[in-house]
């Protein structure tokens, strides 16, 4: 069995290699977890390889906010030290602190 290393982790901000958006981590599968009809939308060409990490993202781009599902070659960490304004965040991660999101931890 491959063990695979996510490169991001929880909390961090990353942006979309190709497209406009920026996002927080807020969970990794170590490899193609979504459905098949999810994968073949995504034109021939542009399919990334399913054996990688693949990210959750609280993404926004300058008209919205969503959820993202991206894979680990189509990231980069974000660097610009902005924080993101996701409606969400607030639900999972702490104020934003040294250029990341910590975990919130409750029990409800």
């Amino acid at each position: 069995m491959q063990t695979t290393l996510a490169k991001y982790h929880i909390g961090q901000i990353v942006r979309h290699r190709k497209h406009p958006f920026r996002g927080v981590v807020f969970d990794v599968d170590a490899m193609f977890s979504n459905t098949d009809a999810w994968y073949e939308a995504i034109p021939e060409e542009s399919r990334p390889a399913k054996d990688q990490p693949f990210y959750h993202l609280l993404a926004e781009n300058d008209q919205t906010y969503y959820v993202a599902y991206v894979s680990e070659q189509n990231l980069l960490p974000d660097n610009s030290g902005e924080p993101i304004d996701h409606p969400d965040l607030s639900d999972l991660f702490g104020d934003f602190e040294d250029g990341r999101y910590p975990l919130q931890f409750q029990l409800n």
